[in-house]
């Protein structure tokens, strides 16, 4: 938004902004935030930083380290919607105390992927994320010593038309499950999402559409611009801040969890990317397989060949792994084809050009920290092109047919995903050379990352009976 110091100084003055917000990510991919008033405002902060204990967030330095600096980017700002009083928003970069780039900051690592591109003088990479979440009326979760439970309720839930016969005499039941895909005239949330995409464009934010995703009860999708890899993976967190704050303020709630509802599609985020240079896509040879060149297959290649690992941080969560399965919309095999979504790896038909010529990973979530998910993507891409991977050598494909309706023996040849988190980070732990190359990522941040995964949430939840087991066993 601003240029230099000079531009945003003005713009507090002219605008009467009271407020600036800084606000810093954690290893899981959560905001944090303080606030500073503009009438004591220290341009210093801008250049040297401003201090901040990061114990508390996870995945950083323990209570006795803690002491850190950030450094709002002037770049980032953007007005915060959901202030009273005038305020703008800044992204942060993190340093020690002594002013140099914290090792573990996911924002660093992003910076440094497009670094590491940048040397090796192929091009740029550039991102469109398809965002799909559920917007549900109510929702209620908790966990104790002596009981758990969640229960959501929506206003399109399949369930209130069992419930309640057809919903306010008009004729129409609420969307079937797994069929609320640009429904009507059963889409109730248009509206809302409309909303939304406003204010994601007030903070400077190309939307390309919005529409009702498969899921029935409230699931949404909002698909934005190319742009950037460090821009697209600021843009990511804006917009689920957004995207949940404004249903908030519609009394509703929005969450981008991957498997929210049993027997509803679940929440993905589809990546969009391709290499360019000079404006070109760098995958595009009309000759190639779907119009793809040697290098978008290679890149394809290496992101395939180390999706086990990868899926370590772009599915970060026990959640993720309930989402892929036969009958699901989410792919379950390694696989690549032209215009085929039960493929992990599609190349989009109506994008062979020139110009929009792209590949479209399917697996990842937004459970997975989004600094950590491009950067992680495009060092697996770019190990494929380093290694000359061959999908099709490697059996990746292309299988131009729906997968889920292969016989069985026919897809137990397949090469498929990590069954479940720990699985795909223990496959991360042994193997992730492809995400040290060029210094991206650290071997202390992989290895706090993995630690702090297992430690909060792995070994949480399976230390836990679930309320389900209770309907199997209770009576035995």
């Amino acid at each position: 938004m601003f240029s230099d110091l000079k531009d945003l100084l003005n713009y507090v003055k002219k605008n009467e902004i009271q407020m600036l917000d800084f606000k810093v990510v954690d290893l899981t991919g959560r905001w944090r935030h303080i606030t500073y008033s503009t009438r004591h405002l220290n341009e210093g902060i801008f250049e040297e930083g401003t201090g901040i204990s990061l114990s508390p967030y996870p995945g950083y330095r323990r209570i006795e380290q803690g002491d850190m600096k950030i450094v709002p980017d002037l770049t980032t700002a953007f007005v915060d919607p959901f202030f009273e009083v005038p305020t703008l928003s800044f992204l942060t970069d993190i340093l020690t105390k002594d002013g140099m780039s914290y090792i573990r900051d996911p924002r660093k690592v992003a910076k440094r992927a497009e670094e590491y591109l940048k040397k090796l003088e192929i091009g740029e990479s550039f991102w469109s994320p398809e965002l799909e979440f559920y917007i549900f009326d109510l929702v209620r979760y908790g966990t104790t010593e002596h009981g758990s439970f969640f229960d959501i309720d929506s206003q399109e839930g399949v369930w209130q038309g069992h419930e309640k016969g057809i919903a306010g005499g008009q004729g129409y039941y609420p969307p079937r499950a797994a069929s609320g895909q640009c429904d009507m005239p059963r889409d109730h949330l248009v509206d809302v999402r409309t909303k939304m995409v406003q204010l994601i464009e007030n903070a400077g934010i190309p939307v390309k559409y919005h529409h009702h995703e498969v899921g029935g009860p409230g699931q949404a999708e909002i698909e934005v611009f190319f742009n950037t890899l460090l821009k697209t993976a600021d843009h990511m967190m804006i917009m689920k801040y957004v995207i949940k704050n404004a249903a908030i303020k519609e009394g509703l709630t929005a969450t981008f969890m991957p498997k929210p509802l049993y027997g509803e599609a679940g929440n993905g985020i589809h990546y969009h990317q391709y290499l360019a240079k000079n404006e070109r896509s760098l995958f595009y040879n009309k000759n190639g397989y779907a119009g793809m060149s040697n290098l978008a297959l290679n890149y394809a290649g290496g992101l395939l060949a180390n999706t086990p690992s990868l899926m370590g941080i772009t599915n970060a969560s026990t959640n993720s792994y309930l989402r892929f399965g036969l009958g699901l919309a989410a792919p379950r095999y390694l696989t690549f084809s032209e215009s085929n979504r039960s493929s992990a790896l599609r190349i989009p038909g109506y994008a062979i050009n020139e110009k929009e010529a792209r590949i479209e990973y399917r697996l990842p979530d937004a459970t997975g920290n989004p600094y950590l998910t491009l950067a992680g993507m495009l060092m697996a891409g770019l190990r494929g092109i380093k290694k000359k991977t061959d999908p099709e050598k490697n059996g990746f494909g292309p299988y131009d047919v729906n997968i889920y309706a292969l016989p069985e023996p026919e897809r137990k040849k397949l090469k498929v995903l990590p069954n479940s988190f720990s699985e795909a980070l223990n496959y991360l732990k042994s193997d992730h050379k492809f995400l040290v190359e060029g210094n991206v990522f650290s071997e202390e941040l992989i290895e706090a990352y993995i630690q702090m995964k297992f430690e909060k949430e792995i070994d949480m939840i399976a230390e836990r009976p679930h309320p389900y087991e209770y309907e199997l066993y209770y009576d035995l």
